[in-house]
């Protein structure tokens, strides 16, 4: 039920956005109630979910009467917090409105939009069994590719908008302002694109990576002319300890940046996985070998270990470079694990090898006999680093964002006496 916990994180994460218009224009004030009423409500809803089994997956708990509660609590909360919006609406009533389409208000907007949107698709495509369900009578599911279809273009269109939400100003901003601040990112972007089509021409990983590159040039020179401003009012500091300073004086903004980079990351990771992923099952005898991407696997043979409540079968794989057998890059060893309480539930241990390009993924499926011979699935996935690499650099980020200002210094000035009849 990972699709359940992420549906919190988008509605949030729009909340965390738009805030910051309210704070700046004092507008978007009943869209951020709703939006924060919204992720505590799927907070429970996601509880409700794995505690009730409304939804079969591999992350639920087994379903017990105590779901029931979670709903009832979650109707509640509900129709309470509609009332109480409805009725203190006069109070949330917005003090200015958005000025113009080209401004950094119009850019947080439709990145709630976008997220909003992304939300939406994502609870639907989760829940349609249950909405078929009681609409047919039929239990139908979504599966993968209508998350690609859905929720795909419009994380790009998220990516793009970082890219040049933090290229607008308050209020309003020239188009020919906008076209200045984008010219180098533009280029540089151009020059990856064109680069990249030579040697991978796939459409659509060719669009995605160029909006990472475009979002990575873009904060990179927001972080460029800050640090020049910075040294320009404080001539004594370097390089760094500018640095330092424009993130110590304006950490929500500049470790916003630094949140959106891990994004990125992210994104360079799924569109990795997603377009260049390589997988193929083979059933191995012991000294056998498959050959997948840039690697060769030979199966050595399996063996078995008796645990306090299982059994453990694991197989052993060397893995060696595909031109050059002799060059060893490691072993893998997936697992699968036979429980006494429930031997016909086996769980899988995936064999993994980490490395800085890409990660690479053995499945043990089965076995004959006592080894003999096994079937395994085998995926090389690019990329999937960035995928952690990223974690990191959103929570990097986040405690940027979240690090107190610094107390502004406080001087004591002595008032000089005024003698009397000076006034006169």
């Amino acid at each position: 039920m990972e699709n359940a916990s992420f549906l919190p994180w988008l509605t949030a994460t729009a909340f965390l956005h738009s805030i910051l218009i309210q704070e700046r224009r004092g507008i978007l004030k009943l869209w951020n109630m709703a939006l924060i009423g919204a992720t505590f409500v799927l907070v429970i809803l996601g509880t409700f979910t794995t505690r009730s089994g409304l939804i079969n997956s591999v992350h639920s708990f087994a379903q017990s009467s105590v779901g029931w509660y979670f709903f009832i609590f979650m109707t509640i909360v509900i129709f309470g917090f509609v009332g109480v919006l409805v009725n203190r609406s006069r109070l949330l009533r917005d003090e200015t409105t958005i000025e113009s389409a080209w401004s950094r208000e119009a850019a947080f907007l439709a990145n709630n939009w976008l997220l909003a949107g992304i939300a939406f698709a994502t609870l639907f495509g989760t829940y349609y069994s249950v909405f078929s369900e009681i609409l047919t009578g039929r239990k139908q599911t979504l599966a993968a590719p209508y998350f690609n279809q859905a929720v795909a273009p419009l994380f790009l269109l998220l990516l793009l908008l970082m890219g040049i939400g933090p290229l607008l100003g308050w209020r309003s901003t020239s188009l020919q302002s906008l076209r200045t601040q984008l010219t180098v990112p533009v280029v540089v972007t151009a020059i990856f694109a064109a680069a990249f089509s030579f040697f991978s021409p796939r459409f659509y990983p060719v669009v995605g990576l160029s909006i990472c590159v475009l979002v990575t040039a873009t904060i990179i020179q927001e972080y460029v002319r800050g640090v020049q401003a910075r040294r320009k009012s404080h001539p004594q500091e370097g390089v760094p300890a500018a640095l330092f300073g424009l993130m110590r004086r304006n950490g929500q903004r500049y470790g916003g940046y630094i949140v959106h980079i891990g994004v990125v990351m992210l994104g360079v990771a799924v569109i990795g996985n997603g377009f260049y992923q390589s997988t193929t099952e083979k059933t191995l005898a012991i000294g056998e070998s498959v050959t997948l991407a840039n690697y060769t696997f030979t199966y050595t043979g399996l063996e078995s270990i008796r645990e306090s409540n299982r059994v453990e079968y694991g197989a052993k794989l060397a893995v060696t470079d595909a031109a050059d057998d002799a060059k060893l890059i490691g072993f893998t060893n997936p697992k699968r694990n036979v429980y006494d309480k429930t031997p016909d539930m086996p769980t899988s241990e995936v064999g993994l090898i980490t490395r800085a390009s890409e990660d690479i993924y053995v499945v043990l499926n089965g076995w004959e006999g006592r080894g003999e011979s096994a079937t395994f699935t085998l995926y090389i996935n690019p990329l999937t680093v960035w995928m952690w690499i990223g974690g990191i650099v959103i929570i990097l980020g986040t405690l940027i964002c979240i690090w107190p200002n610094p107390t502004p210094k406080q001087m004591a000035v002595a008032l000089q006496p005024v003698p009397v009849g000076a006034g006169d």
